[in-house]
């Protein structure tokens, strides 16, 4: 069975995915940050580096889905491949930060990368409003984010409300993170568990 998490920046994907591993004894597939040899120079210089950045993440993230749908295993996912295409790569080229030409080239790679992958079993959306988006990147010390900006953030924010709003490629679960701290509070992860346990059994 293939699980995705899917947030923006600083939702807490990573450490859910990290969490409902060690929990519920899942493969945890991560996204590309640490190795990422594209990240620094993007936020040092996006409209330079955002179209190089993005055909990484394409490359990696649909690698990894064909890798999942090759396992038997249950494996849980730190980020979709469709949040490249429908948020961050749209974002860039709204802003003016990947030309048209880069943004078409990138979309015709996406679609037909898409053709060959089935979407996952089910899809967890993490929402958080920008401030708690803050807090958490703050929180985590990261040099290359420390250029993020609020309004960077808050459209990202709205292009992943609009995605989920619309989103019909499979079963999705969407947990409000504002208010919870699944990360130190067992009860809150606890629920969390319960609630995608009960997505789970609904898909048999």
């Amino acid at each position: 069975m293939h699980l995705a998490i899917a947030g923006n920046i600083g939702s807490g994907k990573t450490t859910l995915t990290r969490l409902l591993a060690k929990q519920m004894k899942w493969k945890p597939y991560y996204e590309s940050v640490d190795d990422n040899p594209y990240l620094d120079s993007f936020y040092d210089d996006m409209k330079r580096w955002s179209f190089n950045l993005q055909v990484y993440f394409l490359n990696s993230r649909f690698r990894q889905v064909v890798e999942i749908r090759k396992s038997n295993k249950t494996i849980i996912q730190d980020r979709t491949i469709y949040e490249d295409a429908y948020i961050f790569a749209p974002n860039l080229h709204q802003m003016n930060l990947m030309t048209t030409r880069d943004f078409d080239n990138y979309i015709s790679l996406f679609e037909l990368m898409s053709s060959f992958i089935e979407a996952p079993d089910l899809l967890i959306y993490l929402r958080a409003n920008v401030s708690t988006l803050v807090s958490q990147i703050a929180s985590r010390g990261r040099d290359y984010e420390e250029s993020i900006r609020i309004d960077y953030l808050k459209k990202l924010n709205e292009r992943y409300e609009e995605w989920i709003t619309n989103y019909t490629h499979g079963k999705l679960l969407i947990i409000d993170v504002d208010n919870i701290d699944f990360a130190n509070n067992p009860e809150d992860l606890g629920m969390i568990i319960e609630k995608i346990n009960g997505e789970i059994h609904g898909l048999f």
